[in-house]
């Protein structure tokens, strides 16, 4: 009589893939996907969620925009509808995700969460081990593993002193939807990247009263410059001229249009904007009306907190505030550490050791990893397929060599 722990093991579904098993379908996984449809690859798509791009559909914000033109967003193969506007909405941007998906027949296997994946080196196969909600496990099989879990994965909550003992709400950015029901109310949000100035800006259009946390410095750039993207622009710099150079363009440019923005609280990094993205992967802020609201004292900027208390909050330079509600826009990280069982690729933070690497050993490929956003997800998508594609097609050859050879041996005989 098997015992329960034999039962659930040979229990296991076992699936061999003829191509590569892709976790994650966000738009870098879709990406990958259509790659390889082009190139006649079969692929599996594995999903921890119950849809695609599960962190635009579920965990964003509904005033929320692509911050880049969108030509610098859209995915290989597959453009914008001409009629979106130059910085589509959420839902604009979810509901060509779904199109994407559609046009390249990419169907994900939803709520399969990767416990585990392990490269097998006496058999030379990927082991990747997924459950479902209701407890289903299923080990796949192939040759390649791609990683297109991203950058944002899980959320980040920092620890903070009697945080517990607050007492009022606290949610993480992921879960703010609107201000509409904060009116009235004092919200502190503990961040000043892109969502903590967006969450701002939101909740003083909603007449709440807003305080934003800047412990850190951060660049907070235009989102355009002459009518033009600053982004667009600084490509376009970066083309004749060196990073440094650009970076200080780009500042001089910043004084003038948005003038000392030490004077509201917000510290620059002594780093420029471009090369800080390039080395740290922090994003500068591209204001779109938060700064505004800073000059009028709608939003107010404070620095870091020392400990919460009940209701209350203390800052490091020793001021009490009367606090309704908190938003913690402290970010994300990678989970890939959590269950890849690799170490010579990937580091402990869930990043490739080496920058902009999307290639490892073994048959393993990272995705939506170089910090440079969707254009160079789709940049990397389209080299992983071609890579994956050429080992590929080169099998498919050999193996029908190996065939016909066979059979004019059987006829000879």
């Amino acid at each position: 009589m098997f015992t329960i722990s034999e039962r659930n093991f040979f229990s296991r579904r076992c699936v061999w893939v003829n191509g590569p098993v892709i976790v994650g379908a966000g738009p870098s996984g879709l990406a990958v996907g259509a790659c390889l449809r082009e190139q006649g690859v079969p692929f599996v798509i594995l999903e921890r969620a119950d849809c695609i791009a599960s962190l635009w559909q579920k965990r964003t914000y509904d005033r929320l925009k692509l911050h880049l033109p969108k030509k610098f967003c859209q995915l290989p193969k597959f453009p914008f509808p001409n009629h979106y506007p130059e910085y589509p909405t959420k839902r604009q941007f979810i509901d060509y995700l779904e199109s994407y998906a559609n046009h390249f027949d990419i169907k994900p296997q939803f709520n399969e969460a990767v416990e585990s994946a392990k490269y097998d080196e006496a058999c030379k196969v990927w082991r990747i081990k997924t459950v479902s909600p209701i407890g289903c496990e299923v080990e796949y099989i192939c040759q390649w593993l791609v990683v297109a879990t991203g950058e944002n994965a899980e959320r980040v909550v920092p620890d903070i002193e009697g945080l517990k003992h607050f007492g009022g709400e606290v949610i993480h950015a992921c879960d703010y939807k609107s201000g509409e029901k904060y009116q009235g109310k004092k919200v502190v949000v503990i961040g000043c990247g892109n969502s903590g100035m967006e969450v701002s800006l939101d909740l003083s259009n909603h007449n709440a009263q807003p305080s934003m946390v800047c412990r850190s410095s951060v660049h907070v750039l235009p989102r355009e410059i002459f009518g033009k993207s600053t982004f667009e622009l600084a490509m376009f710099m970066m083309s004749w001229l060196p990073l440094w150079l650009v970076d200080k363009i780009l500042l001089i440019i910043a004084w003038f249009i948005l003038g000392n923005i030490e004077n509201y609280g917000l510290k620059r990094p002594s780093i420029g904007p471009l090369t800080l993205k390039n080395t740290q992967g922090k994003t500068p802020v591209l204001d779109i009306g938060a700064l505004e609201k800073i000059r009028s004292g709608k939003i107010k900027v404070i620095p870091g907190i020392k400990r919460f208390s009940c209701g209350t909050i203390e800052l490091v330079n020793g001021e009490k505030l009367e606090v309704d509600s908190v938003v913690l826009a402290t970010g994300y990280c990678s989970n890939v550490p959590f269950w890849l069982q690799e170490s010579e690729f990937f580091s402990k933070n869930g990043f490739p050791k080496a920058q902009n690497n999307w290639k490892g050993k073994s048959g393993l490929y990272a995705v939506g990893f170089t910090r440079k956003g969707l254009a160079g997800a789709s940049a990397d998508a389209t080299k992983i397929a071609q890579d994956i594609a050429k080992v590929y097609k080169d099998d498919l050859k050999q193996k029908k060599q190996k065939v016909s050879t066979h059979r004019r041996c059987i006829s000879t005989f």
